[in-house]
């Protein structure tokens, strides 16, 4: 062989070997993160390619699967009562991807869960049958909250005080996610996107806002649990007006007329007196405020139930004046509806928070458990004195003071009412909020509530939270005891 002939002859072989080295690395190395690439159209064909695992309600689907007409995608999510359960089930689009519970366990949904697989499956590679995720949600009580809420922009949801189990979830205005669930629902999910009022916006779990008054409920319980008070009948130290330190302003009353001059702590809660929770949270200080906070759950960047909430705020570094306001639930103080809720079950629940949560168990296509949540699982958050003390004075609130519209025949309830300024010195309309819980003597059951009214179309004088928030939950509550 001539010299020619063997150098094209090594380095033909070179070549070779360089090709194949590429394939193996491709292959051994690369394949995974091209198929999983979101760009590799395989993946969405495999997906949509059999009915998707469904989102249990109450024992019964609330999502399904509808066989497309042409096109590479045998199937797209369809939804029963798509707007009530929106807020709950999230969207799963062939376009846009998916979300919440739909997001989360979209392996378990489309049958890629490894979990689903038989040893023989993962050798062949043969997609398993999906399984489901049922939730907690009770449908009654979905149903209350979202007829109540109607039209208004806001949201509400209602959690078992003793299981954690999440019980309704609501935020309105709400959507179809059926309308986008196809290839070509583009004029929909873009009406949808540039809308003002954000359906796609779980208000419940993702746009914290100021809590106003809901929050003296957190103010009271470090009042109590670093004993500034003995009790919620010992009269405080709480001038009227108060003039915020270091500040010539005075801080009103929503009501002048209210007995707010140095006023107990049930007074104080049952006529909502700005003064007292105000000067309450600089005798304490701000830190000892925020931990109180952070104890029910505020500044928690990973509340997941298992969908993540948006973390609620207690601010920190701030002067005397800005404490104050923090204690009437302002500032820089921010809350979701879910974590106003979880206040109120600890307080409901003698001073034991059940950790929140939405699913109970993830099943295969037979039934059993691949994941299971458990009901119950509490922690401390204030003394069973100090639980106690603040549901009496919660059930004055109802019963003498300004959350009527939220009593039930035949029920203890307690609740606060809220109404947060919004806007630059306080320029746009209030937030109406209301939490509450109610329990049955006679049954046992149990349910704790947190009602936000972001806009109600009502005329800024009408907006309260006993006057707007506080008849949703009372349907939400009396649809859970029933």
């Amino acid at each position: 062989m001539n010299k020619t002939i063997r150098r094209a002859s090594v380095f033909s072989l070179l070549l070779v070997l360089a090709l194949l080295g590429r394939a193996t690395w491709v292959q051994a190395y690369e394949g995974k993160a091209l198929a999983d690439d979101k760009k590799n159209r395989r993946n969405v064909i495999a997906q949509y390619a059999q009915p998707l695992g469904n989102i249990i309600v109450a024992g019964s689907p609330v999502t399904g699967s509808k066989r497309t007409e042409g096109g590479d995608l045998a199937y797209k999510r369809d939804y029963t009562d798509g707007k009530l359960y929106a807020a709950v089930t999230g969207y799963s689009s062939q376009a846009y991807g998916a979300n919440q519970l739909e997001g989360i366990y979209s392996d378990v949904l489309d049958g890629t869960d490894t979990r689903l697989k038989n040893p023989l499956d993962a050798l062949t590679g043969k997609q398993q049958e999906p399984g489901d995720v049922v939730t907690t949600i009770d449908p009654a009580v979905q149903k209350a909250a979202y007829q109540a809420l109607g039209e208004k922009k806001g949201a509400a949801v209602a959690i078992d005080p003793k299981t954690g189990r999440i019980l309704g979830m609501v935020s309105t205005p709400s959507y179809d996610p059926s309308k986008i669930a196809g290839m070509t629902d583009g004029s929909t999910w873009k009406q949808l996107t540039e809308d003002e009022d954000k359906p796609l916006v779980n208000r419940a779990l993702r746009q914290p806002l100021p809590p106003g008054s809901t929050f003296k409920l957190v103010v009271a319980a470090a009042a109590l649990e670093n004993g500034l008070y003995g009790s919620v009948d010992t009269a405080t130290d709480s001038p009227n007006p108060y003039k915020l330190p270091g500040s010539t302003r005075y801080l009103e009353n929503e009501n002048p007329n209210a007995p707010c001059d140095n006023a107990t702590l049930r007074t104080a809660l049952q006529y909502s007196c700005n003064n007292v929770f105000a000067k309450i949270a600089v005798d304490l200080g701000q830190d000892k405020v925020k931990a109180m906070a952070e104890k029910f759950g505020f500044n928690d960047k990973e509340q997941d139930v298992p969908v993540r909430a948006y973390p609620s705020v207690y601010p920190s570094g701030m002067d005397k004046a800005q404490t104050a306001l923090t204690g009437v639930g302002q500032f820089d103080v921010t809350a979701t509806p879910l974590q106003i809720a979880m206040v109120s079950a600890a307080i409901a629940n003698d001073g034991l928070m059940a950790s929140p949560h939405m699913v109970s168990k993830v099943v295969d296509s037979d039934g059993d458990a691949l994941e299971t949540f458990d009901d119950g699982e509490t922690e401390r958050i204030v003394s069973s004195s100090t639980a106690k003390q603040l549901r009496s004075a919660m059930v004055t609130v109802v019963d003498k003071g300004t959350g009527s519209n939220a009593a039930i025949s035949g029920a203890e309830v307690g609740g606060k009412t809220g109404t947060a300024q919004h806007g630059e010195n306080n320029s746009k309309t209030p937030y109406a909020w209301f939490t509450s819980y109610a329990k049955d003597p006679s049954t046992g059951k149990e349910v704790a509530v947190a009602v936000l009214i972001e806009d109600s179309g009502a005329a800024r004088s009408e907006v309260s939270g006993n006057g707007l928030a506080a008849p949703v939950a009372e349907k939400m509550m009396r649809a859970a005891l029933k």
